[in-house]
């Protein structure tokens, strides 16, 4: 009986304090408000209660119970949607080359994958979801809310279908507390899945064509059979091919991934022969097919991932081609190009590894021809509106969800910084780190710490562990080096040091896949510990420097 009561009091208090979390007043004022729906107030008030949005204005007084932040000079705008993810799902182990399935692809990765029922291989399966794959967690998502964003769509991370996306919030004690809108999509990627079937682009766009013909088929099947089972054979239930009836009857949207203008253009002629509610991510070449996108009234969600150079920029390096050139000059001008068309767009990070180079390349398409206002629209309310949530969110309005940023500087220049982040009204407060005075000329800036030498780390790759070694040859804020590991040795690119951080680039070979690493991470005494974000997912990594 005793034990009874502990429970439901320890219960009793648990909700008594998500209610107080929740029900928690407070009030921005003094603020610059950008509410994007609407004009920009120059100087007004924004009150959260409950999770809500409940007053915005001018002449608006902050309740007695609330908690005032004093925002002059600050500018208060909606939270930032980011259209494609993988955010809150981990990465899968890859096979190193001679396991099973290593013959390239994403063979590897899909061999990992849990087994089903489904008559299709990893990768064809239509009816897995994020939603399932998702952990709750808000320590994962500081990096991504402390940049200003606040919501995002996540889908699997391998496959061609790669299964049925989610929109979630950057906070909550569950996975379901974070749902905004579950499935929103169905997704698809041009490729191809190693030893098995499709293994060829060819196969690939055949197969996708042929499985949703299939789930056409069926469900006619299954409808006449409902009616009048009489002398009819009983349809097959196949989990894979329903999961596409909602995606067949233009109910669930379908979003292909395309960038180069033949991927882009294939997907619309699927799209248009199919009848879908199709959407293409990506996009980077959208614009040579905007006249057709604006015709066919499909949406772009418009990858800020801009293409640059991989490899150092030394004498040695092999130049790059007139065609790679023209690419990265001319992807910027996406923005423009559509909305001067009148296509419907929102922004992507595109699986950015620095959150701070989303905000940048937004600043780029500004420069080059899209209007601030336009650029800030695309990252809220035009996010939301192609997401079908812009009842809910997407701007500073009564009613919507409290998701507000509060930013010193330009939200889309280098100097921007985020005071205050609210996700469904729960807080995220940071400190602004001192700035450090620009080193004399000729010397090491103080902000650069010393880390060269060599350290043993271990790369945790869910099942496999992986060690290594980083050597580090440091030259002022410049990180040269290795990364040596039974992968083989390669070089460390575009190296930079600021204080004791760094970060680089390395591209691996790992069971037969080619990887580009995005690695960042810290140096705190003898101790080194980071990330390594890749296609196939980001994996931390911890260690030790050499004697």
């Amino acid at each position: 009986m005793r034990t009874k009561l502990i429970m439901l009091f320890a219960a009793a208090i648990c909700v008594l304090s998500a209610d107080s979390a929740y029900s928690q007043s407070y009030a921005i004022t003094n603020a610059k408000i950008v509410t994007v729906s609407g004009t920009t107030i120059e100087k007004g008030t924004v009150v959260i209660r409950g999770g809500v949005i409940v007053a915005v204005g001018e002449n608006v007084a902050a309740p007695a119970d609330a908690q005032v932040f004093d925002a002059t000079g600050l500018v208060v705008y909606p939270g930032i949607i980011d259209t494609w993810t993988n955010v809150g799902i981990a990465a899968r182990p890859v096979t190193p080359a001679g396991g099973p399935g290593g013959g390239g692809g994403q063979a590897a990765a899909a061999a990992q994958q849990p087994t089903s029922n489904s008559n299709n291989f990893a990768g064809l399966r239509p009816e897995d979801t994020a939603f399932s794959e998702i952990r709750a967690g808000e320590a994962q998502f500081e990096a991504i809310r402390n940049s200003g964003i606040t919501t995002v769509v996540t889908t699997g991370r391998t496959g061609i279908f790669t299964g049925q996306s989610v929109v979630i919030n950057l906070a909550g004690d569950s996975v379901a507390s974070m749902v905004v809108k579950d499935p929103y999509a169905q997704h698809i990627t041009y490729s191809t899945l190693g030893q098995n079937y499709p293994q060829s682009l060819m196969g690939t766009f055949a197969a996708i064509r042929q499985m949703f013909y299939d789930a056409q088929r069926l469900q006619t099947w299954q409808k006449n059979y409902a009616a009048d089972p009489k002398n009819m054979q009983r349809p097959p239930s196949d989990k894979s091919l329903e999961a596409l009836f909602d995606a067949v009857n233009g109910k669930m949207p379908v979003v292909f991934n395309a960038n180069d203008e033949n991927a882009i253009n294939r997907s619309l002629d699927l799209i248009a022969e199919l009848k879908l509610n199709g959407i293409i991510a990506g996009g980077q070449e959208a614009g040579k097919s905007a006249a057709r996108l604006k015709q066919m009234n499909v949406p772009v969600l418009l990858s800020l991932n801009f293409p640059k150079r991989t490899a150092s920029a030394s004498p040695d390096a092999d130049p790059e081609s007139l065609e790679t050139l023209r690419t990265r000059a001319e992807v910027p001008k996406t923005a423009g190009k559509l909305a001067a068309a009148g296509v419907k767009f929102a922004f992507q990070s595109g699986g950015a590894a620095n959150m701070a180079d989303y905000f940048l390349n937004a600043g780029k398409v500004v420069e080059n021809g899209l209007g601030r206002r336009e650029t800030v629209r695309a990252m809220t309310l035009g996010a939301a509106e192609i997401l079908g949530i812009d009842n809910r969110t997407g701007s500073i309005e009564v009613g919507k969800i409290a998701n507000v940023i509060v930013v010193k500087g330009d939200l889309l220049g280098k100097d921007k910084f985020v005071t205050h982040v609210f996700v469904d009204g729960k807080l995220f407060e940071q400190k602004e780190p001192p700035k450090t005075p620009p080193a004399a000329s000729g010397t090491t800036p103080a902000a650069a710490a010393s880390i060269s030498g060599s350290y043993s780390i271990t790369v945790e790759v869910p099942g496999s562990p992986l060690t290594m070694t980083l050597n580090f040859t440091q030259n002022g804020t410049s990180l040269t080096g290795t990364m040596v590991s039974m992968l083989g040795t390669t070089p460390i690119n575009s190296g930079k040091v600021e204080g004791t951080s760094f970060s680089f680039k390395s591209p691996v070979n790992y069971g037969g896949q080619a990887l580009d690493l995005d690695v960042n991470g810290k140096v705190t005494g003898q101790q080194i510990s980071g990330t390594m974000d890749s296609a196939a997912g980001t994996v931390p990594f911890s260690g030790t420097k050499n004697p």
